[in-house]
């Protein structure tokens, strides 16, 4: 399962990279596209940090500069790495409270594909978003970042 996630998290890393230089290569970044990847960016963070037990640095619609993008995108890659590498049991449950103060409970392998698949669904929308804005997107695939 390791393996798995790590090759997955590879993945996402890769995806959100391939956003981050798309949007650094525009004059103008349409705001939908900041605020959603802020977004992608801050719940990786969050949940993460719900994993580990400590308490995150970011809200979840936080705003950053686009010039920490790369940086905050590397620690939680960083993070996400090194909560996959050191979890012996991906079935153990993690107790957190959500963003509208609500008790939870969720086993680790299912919050590391939450993380995945969230970011995932947003890089949707960012891509719609340059779409409509006139610029054509690289493709984000999952074959693609396989060839």
């Amino acid at each position: 399962m390791k393996g798995f996630f790590h090759q997955l998290l590879d993945y996402n890393f890769y995806c959100n990279k391939k956003i981050i230089h798309q949007c650094r290569n525009q004059d103008e970044v349409p705001e939908g596209c900041v605020g959603l990847f802020d977004h992608i960016l801050n719940a990786h963070h969050i949940w993460n940090h719900r994993i580990l037990g400590t308490p995150s640095e970011f809200g979840l619609w936080d705003q950053h500069d686009i010039d920490a993008w790369e940086d905050i995108h590397y620690e939680n890659q960083r993070t996400s790495f090194e909560i996959v590498t050191n979890t012996d049991n991906f079935d153990k449950r993690v107790e957190y409270v959500n963003s509208r103060e609500v008790h939870f409970s969720n086993e680790i392998k299912d919050i590391l594909f939450h993380i995945i698949n969230h970011s995932t669904h947003h890089r949707g929308q960012i891509m719609a978003v340059l779409r409509n804005s006139g610029f054509e997107p690289e493709p984000l695939d999952y074959i693609f970042y396989k060839r």
